[in-house]
C-alpha cells in the first residue's frame, strides 16, 4: 500500500524562493509507485496551504494564486493536511524550517519525518552553538569572533580590534542564523566592516566573524541516522570569491568536482571527520558537510547543513548519484530513515 507524503515547502525565511525551486525536483522525481503527495505550500506571510495544483508552479510562486491565500498567518489548513499523511518530508530551508522549530510542530503530531530532529536542526542551523558543540568534539574550525546586535546598536565598532587581532583581513561575516550564504560578506578591508555588519544585522540578531581560510571548498554528503555513511567528497570551484547565493541557487555557473580530486587519505579523513560532526550534533537522515582543505593537507570543518539544496544542481544529491544512487533512491531512501528513526524514538517510551 503506498505511504502518503506531505511536502511542505515555502515559509517565511530568507530562503523561500530555494525552498519552491527544492520541493519541485522532490515532487517530480519521488517514486509515484511508493508513495502519493500532498502538497503543502507556506507563503511568506506565514499562511499554510494545501495545493493541488501544476508542480510547474512551484519556482516562480505562482501556486498561490491558484491556492487562495487570505494572508493570514495560520496553521489549520495545512495541519488538517498533514494529518492524512503517514511522513513529512519538509522543504523549509532556514528560519522556521531547518531551526527545530517546525520539527517540534511535527513532533507534537507524532508523526515521522524526514531530517534531524529537533535539537540537531537547532544547533546545526546556529553557527555558534555548532562551533561549541563541536569543539568539544575535537573537530578542527577556524577562528572566529561573535557580534550581537543590541551591543552593535550602542557602539558599531565595539567588535572592530577584536577582529582585527583574532582574524585579520579578509574575513567573512555572516548572520549566525541563515543559511545558502544569504547575507554573508567577504569583508577586505576593516573600513568595510562597518556596512558587512549592518547588513548582517538585518537577518539576525547574532553575527559570527570568521577567520578567512585559504582553502579548497570540499562537501560531503551524510545518509543515515545511527551508522551514517558519507560519499566521496566533491569539489565546489566558486565563479567568485566565494559560493555566494546567486551561484548556489540561480546561475549554478560555479564548477562542481565529482569526487574531488584528493589525496586518498585526506578523503577518508573528510569523510570520517563528516560522520564524527554528523554524530557529535546527534543528526539524522541527512547533512551536508562543508570543509576547507588548505596546501598543506589541513582540513577545517566549516558547516553543518541539515536540509542542504535538492535543486538539480546541488551538490548533496549529486555526490549519492556519484556513489550509483538515484535521484528517486536517494529520496526514498530519505523517507524510510524517517520511518525507522520514529520507531527508535518510540522504543524510549517503552
Amino acid at each position: 500500500m503506498k505511504k502518503k507524503v506531505a511536502v511542505i515547502f515555502g515559509g517565511r525565511s530568507t530562503e523561500h524562493e530555494v525552498s519552491r525551486i527544492s520541493a519541485y525536483s522532490i515532487i517530480k522525481n519521488i517514486d509515484r509507485e511508493l508513495f502519493d503527495i500532498v502538497m503543502i505550500g507556506v507563503t511568506k506571510q506565514g499562511e499554510w496551504l494545501p495545493y493541488n495544483g501544476d508542480i510547474e508552479a512551484l519556482p516562480d510562486g505562482s501556486w498561490e494564486k491558484s491556492a487562495n491565500p487570505t494572508g493570514c498567518s495560520t496553521l489549520t489548513k495545512g495541519i488538517e493536511a498533514i494529518e492524512t499523511c503517514d511522513v513529512i518530508l519538509p522543504v523549509l530551508h532556514g528560519q522556521n524550517g531547518e531551526d527545530g522549530t517546525v520539527q517540534g510542530l511535527f513532533e507534537l503530531m507524532d508523526l515521522p519525518y524526514v531530517g534531524c530532529g529537533v535539537f540537531a536542526s537547532a544547533a546545526c542551523m546556529d553557527k555558534v552553538y555548532t562551533k561549541v558543540i563541536l569543539e568539544k568534539a575535537g573537530i578542527p574550525q577556524c577562528r572566529h569572533v561573535v557580534a550581537h546586535r543590541h551591543i552593535l546598536a550602542q557602539n558599531p565598532h565595539i567588535y572592530d580590534e577584536e577582529i582585527a587581532e583574532k582574524l585579520g583581513f579578509p574575513c567573512f561575516v555572516k548572520p549566525a542564523n541563515c543559511g545558502s550564504s544569504v547575507g554573508v560578506h567577504k569583508v577586505k578591508t576593516s573600513e568595510a566592516l562597518a556596512d558587512a555588519l549592518a547588513d548582517a544585522q538585518k537577518y539576525d540578531r547574532k553575527i559570527i566573524i570568521e577567520e578567512f581560510v585559504d582553502g579548497r571548498e570540499i562537501e560531503c554528503a551524510v545518509l543515515g541516522n545511527i551508522d551514517a555513511m558519507a560519499a566521496a567528497p566533491g569539489e565546489i570551484k566558486p565563479s567568485k570569491e566565494f559560493y555566494d547565493y546567486e551561484d548556489k541557487y540561480i546561475k549554478g555557473s560555479s564548477v562542481t568536482c565529482i569526487p574531488a580530486d584528493l589525496p586518498e587519505e585526506a578523503a577518508e579523513r573528510i569523510r570520517s571527520l563528516a560522520r564524527k560532526a554528523f554524530a557529535a550534533m546527534d543528526c539524522s537522515g541527512l547533512a551536508r558537510i562543508d570543509f576547507f582543505y588548505k596546501e598543506d593537507g589541513t582540513v577545517i570543518l566549516n558547516e553543518l547543513n541539515t536540509l542542504p539544496g535538492f535543486t538539480d544542481i546541488s551538490m548533496y544529491s549529486k555526490l549519492w548519484i556519484a556513489e550509483g544512487m538515484t535521484y528517486t533512491a536517494l529520496l526514498t531512501k530519505l523517507i524510510l530513515l524517517a520511518f525507522e528513526r520514529k520507531i527508535e524514538n518510540e522504543r524510549c517510551t517503552e
